[in-house]
């Protein structure tokens, strides 16, 4: 049978590539975007022109209030769609990055980052667990800022570090419905994140190369297909881990 996965904040960067990898190995996706409506459905008519079937849904992940709601229109689409009343993979990509030190952050910086990476996290994953297939998989987004740091993502790698810990409780709460939970956790990665800093700032590009066993900072490529990876039936036995994908950054 085919997979049903979905992927939050997919209408660019990690999430867009994930959600093509997914659909390369022959499964389908919904999409959930915030604001660029325009960006996610051109994304849907991208996977469907690989012969797979893809649906957007608009969601703000920082907003719990939402939740419920979100929830019944997944139903919805998963009925509409695909004649079924559950889906198999969710990965919690969504997010941004805030640069301050912590002698610098600000109150709506700190809770804007807790409610988008942690609160929105723990509670979207709350909602959609009935619809979550027993047998699936649950895919939380981290960052190499956990193991190692740089100054002024303190907080970012806090709320961060919340998720890994998250991850490994859901892991054992709902390993009795055979349900794997695991942490990607990559390293610095050209994307509009933090404002495109490593795609578009060569010095800060070539820092973070310099930082690399590999010699160069990450591409969506280099995380894409990793989680699509995980997802698949060849990893089902990996569960409740953190795994790094930075090409060996500050080792």
């Amino acid at each position: 049978m085919t997979t049903i996965s979905l992927i939050t904040g997919a209408s660019r960067g990690l999430g867009r590539n994930t959600a093509l990898s997914i659909a390369r190995r022959g499964g389908d996706v919904v999409i959930t975007y915030q604001r660029r409506a325009d960006a996610a459905e051109a994304l849907v008519a991208e996977i469907r022109a690989l012969g797979r079937q893809a649906v957007a849904l608009r969601l703000d992940v920082a907003d719990v209030a939402g939740f419920a709601a979100f929830a019944e229109q997944l139903r919805a689409a998963l009925r509409q769609h695909w004649a079924r009343a559950t889906f198999d993979h969710l990965v919690n990509n969504a997010g941004h990055g805030d640069h301050a030190l912590i002698a610098d952050t600000t109150e709506a910086q700190f809770d804007g980052l807790v409610n988008v990476h942690f609160k929105g996290v723990f509670f979207l994953t709350q909602a959609l667990l009935p619809l979550l297939a027993d047998g699936g998989r649950i895919v939380n987004l981290s960052s190499g800022l956990t193991r190692v740091s740089f100054p002024g993502y303190g907080a970012y790698a806090a709320v961060k570090g919340a998720v890994e810990v998250l991850t490994v409780y859901l892991a054992k709460e709902l390993g009795a419905r055979g349900i794997a939970v695991n942490t990607v956790a990559p390293g610095a990665i050209e994307t509009d994140f933090g404002g495109g800093a490593v795609r578009d700032n060569a010095e800060v590009n070539q820092l973070f190369a310099g930082m690399t066993a590999l010699g160069r900072a990450g591409v969506p490529d280099d995380i894409g297909p990793m989680v699509a990876s995980l997802l698949s039936a060849d990893n089902r036995w990996v569960n409740a881990q953190r795994i790094e994908v930075s090409g060996g950054q500050a080792i």
